[in-house]
């Protein structure tokens, strides 16, 4: 059985694994003080273009949301996201439960858009009402899209013009930032939102999400919230160590890039078998359509998860390449594929 369900099903990149075993009888300070903590920021600063950006570490990505969410909101504002949005979906009400409602907008391809915000805020008039305060997306988004530049400046001017905050998640950005139609690098991230997190859990890092908050107002006593949720390791060194190995010479983009070049082979078998897709998809998801007797064919050999019924007779499934993903499992799966359908009615 292999599995396309996620891509955080194996531990982690064997330099991680070196480096974390190396560091292993060293003493060092917690709480993310020590010296491969402050040298992970180092790098980060650096790839991003700015040194007055504050980068806090975390364990993962739920964690990072509900944090930041949290703090840069007061009692009575909320959050405005996708329905597909991870804060929404996936997070068993992790930021309601801190006090923060979220205001879903249904949306086609997983991308907010400023009509989808401005919706949202002819929605919300007055105080008897939520007050949307922060703007939440995803890149890639959970079903697989990406944001161009220049949708991504349009909302960040969107959203200075209305007082909103930009908050981007990044459980999957190296994905996004690696996906042969990108437009965006890290220091336009650093620009044009006001916080935003790179991932590590999703690529390559046995765990970690790195939050990166620009803007002034956001960044006093951030320490205190990420104490306050139980958020603050002691072995903080433990993330620093990964971020430090992942960023020191690009093996972050190497992995991600990879991940990408496997979903391509799977996207391209599937289309060329004659099948469609939910959404389509640059990066490392792809979300074909196919006929339930042959998911369950599918299912004797490989794992993945059902993602949403399309009618009575085809679901949508999601594959998900990882950074240890073999190509060789890619051709294979495509290949049981044509075979399957060459051999059957489907």
């Amino acid at each position: 059985m292999y599995s396309f369900k996620n891509d955080y099903s194996e531990g982690a990149h064997p330099r991680i694994i070196n480096a974390l075993a190396a560091s292993n009888l060293e003493q060092t300070e917690g709480y993310g003080e020590d010296t491969y903590s402050q040298r992970a920021k180092a790098l980060l600063k650096e790839k991003i273009g700015r040194e007055d950006i504050d980068i806090h570490f975390f364990v993962g990505g739920t964690q990072t949301n509900l944090t930041a969410i949290s703090a840069f909101l007061r009692p009575h504002e909320a959050a405005i996201a996708a329905t597909t949005g991870h804060i929404f979906t996936h997070e068993t009400g992790a930021i309601e439960a801190t006090g923060h409602k979220v205001i879903a907008m249904e949306v086609p391809d997983g991308k907010l858009g400023i009509e989808d915000i401005q919706k949202a805020l002819e929605m919300h008039t007055d105080e008897h009402m939520v007050k949307p305060k922060l703007v939440y997306i995803s890149n890639s988004t959970e079903v697989g899209s990406i944001y161009k530049k220049a949708e991504l400046w349009a909302l960040s001017q969107f959203c200075r013009a209305n007082n909103l905050l930009l908050f981007l998640d990044g459980a999957r950005l190296g994905s996004a930032l690696c996906s042969m139609e990108n437009d965006i690098t890290l220091s336009d991230l650093g620009e044009l939102t006001d916080a935003f997190y790179i991932g590590g859990t999703k690529n390559g890092a046995l765990m970690g999400e790195a939050l990166v908050i620009g803007k002034a107002s956001l960044k006093e006593d951030f320490r205190f919230h990420i104490k306050q949720k139980g958020a603050l390791l002691a072995k903080g060194r433990v993330l620093g160590i990964q971020f430090e190995e992942l960023f020191k010479d690009d093996l972050y983009f190497e992995l991600a890039e990879h991940a990408n070049k496997v979903a391509d082979i799977l996207q391209q078998g599937i289309e060329k078998a004659g099948y469609s897709f939910l959404a389509y998809s640059s990066t490392n998801q792809v979300f074909p359509i196919f006929p339930n007797d042959l998911i369950d064919k599918l299912q004797e050999k490989y794992d993945f998860h059902i993602w949403e019924k399309v009618d009575e007779s085809t679901k949508a499934i999601r594959l998900v390449a990882s950074w240890a993903t073999k190509k060789e499992a890619a051709c294979e799966f495509v290949s049981d594929l044509c075979s399957m359908t060459e051999n059957s009615s489907f």
